[in-house]
C-alpha cells in the first residue's frame, strides 16, 4: 500500500456487480473511491460480446436477472437514468417435457399454480415471501444474523430451507415439481440435501415479484449503468489494472475486494493470520460450468409452444432427472443427461441478433475443473426437446471451465458462485463471523459472492460490505 498520504477513502478491487455496488454505496456516502479492474472493461459476470458472428451479441456469463430487478440495492439507484432497461417475456421460464407439454413459471402466483396442477401447494409455498418481499430482501438475504430482526419470516424461510429441494418438488406435482427442482438447481448443488432449497425459494419468489427479465442490449448494460452512476458521484474507474499484491495499491482508509478468499490469500500473503488462512483454504469450491453460445438462423423449434415464449428454459425433463443430474455433479461425476439452463434473449430483444436471426445461450453443470467436452450431451437435450434445431446453427462458441477461469479469475475451476452453495456454506460465507465482510487484515474487506448471500446479479454482497466499511472509517 504505497504512498505517504491517503489518496482515497476507499479502493475497490474488482468491478463485478458487487464491487460496483460497494463502490457506489461508499461514493454515495461522500467517500472518494477508486475502482480497479483487471480486464479492459468493467462488469465481471455482466459482459456482452460478439462471441460467434458479427451482429450476434451474446452474454458472456449472466444472462437473466430475477434478482437484479427485485434487488432493493439496485432499485435504490437511478439506473434507468443511466441507460438500464429491463425486458421480460410473457412466460418467465419453461421446463419442457417429452410429450410436448411444459411446466411454466408465470408472473401471477396462482396462475402458475393452476397451470402446473400444483393444487394450491405452489401458492402456499411461496406466498409468504412474495407478499413480504421487501422485508424478505432486506432482512433475510444477507448474513445469517440479519434474520433475527424478522423472526416470523426467518421461521417461515428456515423451515422450508431445511427441507431438501427434491422433497419440496415431490409435493408440487409433475410440472410444478420439475419447475421448482430446476429453479433450485441454478445453485449447482445436490438437491437431496438439507439447505438445498433457499436458492429455489428466492428465485421462484422473484418471478412473482418482478419477473425474470433480461437487460436490453445485453448484460453489459447492467455494468454500464452502474459505472455511469458511480462516475456521476465522482468515482474513478481504472481498467486493465491487475492487482497482485497489497503494496501495489494506492494508500486508502479501506480496501474492498470483489474476489474470492483464495485470491485474497495470494494477494495479501503473510498478512493473513494463519487461522484465517486455514479457514479460507477449507472454503469449498462449487461445481463448474460448461457453456455454449449459438448464432441461429431462426428461433428454436421447441416442441412445446409455451417454451417458444419463454426467455429462460430449463432443460432437464422430470424432477427425478434434474435431481440425478445435479447429484452426479455433486459427487464429482459427469451427468449423462445434464440439466441445461438456456436463455433465448433475442425473442424479446431484437438488438441481440441481425433481423430474422437469433441467439441461444446455454450451459450445464460439471465437476469443478472438469475437462470433459460436454457438447454432445448438452446438444442431445436440444435434440430431445427441439428436433431439427441443428439445421438453424450458423456458428457456436464453447466456454469450458478452464476458459471461464481465464475470463474471470473469480471463476476458479468454472465455479461462477464464488464457492460451493451447499450445507452451511449457504449461510456462512466464507467462514463464521458476525461480520463476514470484514477480514482480519487491517482495513481490508471482502465484498464478493464468496460472502452472504452468494452468487447472482443483485449487489447485496457489495452493499452489505460497504455498510461494514462505512461503520468503520
Amino acid at each position: 500500500m504505497s504512498g505517504a498520504a491517503t489518496e482515497f477513502d476507499v479502493v475497490v478491487v474488482g468491478s463485478g456487480p458487487n464491487g460496483l455496488a460497494a463502490a457506489i454505496r461508499c461514493a454515495e456516502a461522500g467517500c472518494s473511491v477508486l475502482l480497479l479492474e483487471a480486464a479492459d472493461t468493467a462488469g465481471g459476470g455482466t459482459r456482452t460480446k460478439e462471441l460467434t458472428l458479427p451482429g450476434f451479441r451474446h452474454d458472456v456469463c449472466s444472462a437473466v436477472h430475477p434478482m437484479g430487478i427485485t434487488s432493493p440495492v439496485f432499485n435504490s439507484m437511478p439506473l434507468a437514468e443511466h441507460g438500464l432497461q429491463w425486458i421480460e417475456s410473457e412466460i418467465q421460464c419453461a421446463n419442457p417435457f417429452d410429450d410436448g407439454s411444459a411446466g411454466v413459471l408465470l408472473r401471477d402466483l396462482r396462475e402458475t399454480d393452476a397451470a402446473n396442477g400444483s393444487n394450491g401447494r405452489w401458492t402456499r409455498l411461496l406466498e409468504p415471501f412474495v407478499r413480504s418481499w421487501p422485508r424478505v430482501a432486506d432482512r433475510l438475504i444477507g448474513p445469517v444474523t440479519s434474520g433475527v430482526t424478522a423472526p416470523w419470516l426467518l421461521t417461515q424461510f428456515g423451515v422450508r430451507s431445511l427441507i431438501p429441494a427434491s422433497t419440496i418438488s415431490e409435493r408440487l406435482g409433475a410440472a410444478g415439481g420439475a419447475m421448482f427442482a430446476g429453479t433450485a438447481a441454478h445453485a449447482n448443488t445436490s438437491l437431496s440435501r438439507p439447505l438445498s432449497a433457499p436458492g429455489g425459494l428466492m428465485l421462484a419468489a422473484t418471478a412473482h415479484v418482478g419477473g425474470w427479465p433480461i437487460a436490453a442490449g445485453g448484460s453489459q448494460s447492467v455494468a454500464e449503468a452502474l459505472v455511469s452512476y458511480f462516475e456521476s458521484l465522482g468515482g474513478k474507474v481504472e481498467c486493465s489494472r491487475r492487482v497482485e499484491r497489497l503494496d501495489e495499491l494506492p494508500r486508502a482508509r479501506a480496501y474492498m475486494f470483489d474476489t474470492t478468499p483464495w485470491q485474497l490469500l495470494d494477494i495479501a500473503g503473510d498478512r493473513v493470520p494463519d487461522r484465517t488462512a486455514k479457514r479460507w483454504q477449507r472454503f469449498r469450491r462449487g461445481g463448474g460450468s460448461f457453456k455454449i453460445d449459438y448464432a441461429l438462423d431462426g428461433p428454436m423449434p421447441w416442441t412445446s409452444e409455451q417454451t417458444r415464449r419463454a426467455v429462460t428454459v430449463q432443460l432437464g425433463g422430470t424432477t427425478a432427472e434434474i435431481v440425478a443430474s445435479e447429484q452426479a455433479v455433486f459427487e464429482g461425476r459427469v451427468p449423462e443427461r445434464p440439466f441445461v439452463l438456456c436463455a433465448q434473449q433475442s425473442i424479446v430483444d431484437p438488438t441481440r441478433a441481425p433481423e430474422g436471426k437469433h441467439t441461444l445461450w446455454a450451459y450445464c453443470h460439471v465437476p469443478n475443473g472438469c475437462t470433459v467436452d460436454m457438447t454432445d450431451r448438452l446438444e442431445a437435450q436440444f435434440d430431445r426437446f427441439a428436433p431439427g434445431w441443428r439445421d438453424l446453427v450458423l456458428a457456436k462458441h464453447t466456454t469450458t471451465p478452464t476458459a471461464l477461469e481465464a475470463y474471470n479469475a473469480n471463476y476458479q475451476g468454472g465455479d461462477i458462485s464464488g464457492g460451493a452453495v451447499d450445507g452451511f456454506q449457504v449461510l456462512l460465507r466464507p467462514d463464521w463471523s458476525l461480520d463476514p465482510y470484514k477480514t482480519p487484515i487491517d482495513n481490508v474487506w471482502l465484498c464478493s459472492s464468496s460472502t452472504p448471500p452468494g452468487g447472482g446479479v443483485h449487489g447485496f454482497c457489495g452493499d452489505r460490505a460497504a455498510r461494514s466499511v462505512l461503520r468503520s472509517i
